[in-house]
């Protein structure tokens, strides 16, 4: 093989290597975000500092989670059990948010959506109080791997896309399988009828949004080893990534984040690959915006337009 076949080999594998990172973090950003506002109407704007939960409760069980009112702390955990402990802490939190905020807000968007802008400015906020500025920083497991001139993190560009997409095989199975996923649509469609059914609606409420808030705090875990330094404000990063791909991709949970996911990403990769990180994430938002002119509903509100048309033609 030519040094020039060789060299554009290992440049598509750094491009490939990119856009898998990128695909990832779209797709377990989105995911919890998609599920409350897809199925309960909720646009959580708190999303982030959700996220941001579950980084804090992985990096303060991994290093040793402080005693309240006393000079010690709880040994530190093994990295995937401290992971469950930032996944369950994240599911406590988003219960106890859903009980007392965010059940008195279902068909009311805007007023959820400064609800939870507001929640996101407070839990930040105690987030400083309570930790300072920043936590110890977790190493990145599994290393590098090298070919040519570049280099790439297995863990974010092998082993987080391939979980990334066995959690969206999981919970296509999750609302198409089970007998939770048929009352949970059944609620979403028609809450009066569900209710008529036999379904507790209100159950199914807070369950929906414990789903939501734990795969939020399963992103905060698994990335808190990739994120270097963990401070309060990261919250917001999450958010605008998230944010984005849910408008883009529209109401559908996974045929929406997968294909959000998979087109943004994709922009994402070959752009930053070229002209660095920040001018990859400027051209994922113009991206955006286009796809948001062309399709005001979303990629997934198109597919739903032509099935209907297809549906009325026959």
């Amino acid at each position: 093989m030519s040094l020039l076949a060789t060299a554009g080999v290992y440049r598509g594998l750094a491009v490939l290597f990119q856009f898998l990172d990128s695909f990832a973090f779209l797709v377990l950003a989105t995911v919890g975000l998609a599920i409350i506002f897809g199925m309960m109407g909720v646009i959580n704007l708190a999303h982030g500092e959700f996220i941001l939960v579950g980084v804090y409760g992985t990096a303060l069980a991994f290093h040793g989670m402080p005693i309240p009112f006393a000079d010690a702390a709880l040994p530190g955990l093994p990295l995937p059990i401290a992971m469950v402990v930032g996944v369950l802490i994240t599911v406590v939190f988003g219960v106890i948010i859903e009980r007392t905020i965010i059940r008195h807000l279902y068909d009311r968007l805007l007023d959820s959506m400064v609800a939870t802008w507001g929640l996101g400015l407070v839990v930040a906020q105690l987030l400083l109080i309570s930790f300072g500025s920043s936590l110890d920083s977790i190493s990145t497991p599994m290393g590098n791997v090298a070919y040519g001139p570049f280099t790439s993190g297995v863990y974010r560009s092998v082993f987080l896309p391939v979980v990334s997409v066995l959690l969206l095989g999981a919970l296509y199975l999750l609302f198409t399988r089970t007998e939770f996923g048929v009352k949970a649509r059944a609620t979403i469609e028609d809450p009066e009828t569900a209710r008529a059914m036999g379904v507790d609606t209100d159950r199914m409420y807070v369950m929906t949004f414990a789903l939501g808030s734990g795969l939020a705090g399963l992103t905060g875990a698994l990335y808190a080893p990739a994120l270097g330094a963990i401070t309060p404000d990261r919250g917001s990063i999450f958010l605008v990534e998230a944010f984005v791909a849910v408008v883009v991709g529209g109401p559908s949970v996974i045929v929406g984040t997968l294909s959000a996911a998979g087109l943004l990403g994709f922009f994402n990769a070959i752009v930053t690959s070229q002209y660095g990180t920040f001018a990859g994430l400027m051209a994922m938002l113009l991206v955006a915006i286009v796809l948001l002119r062309l399709l005001p509903d979303g990629i997934t509100g198109y597919v739903e337009k032509v099935r209907q048309r297809r549906r009325a033609e026959q």
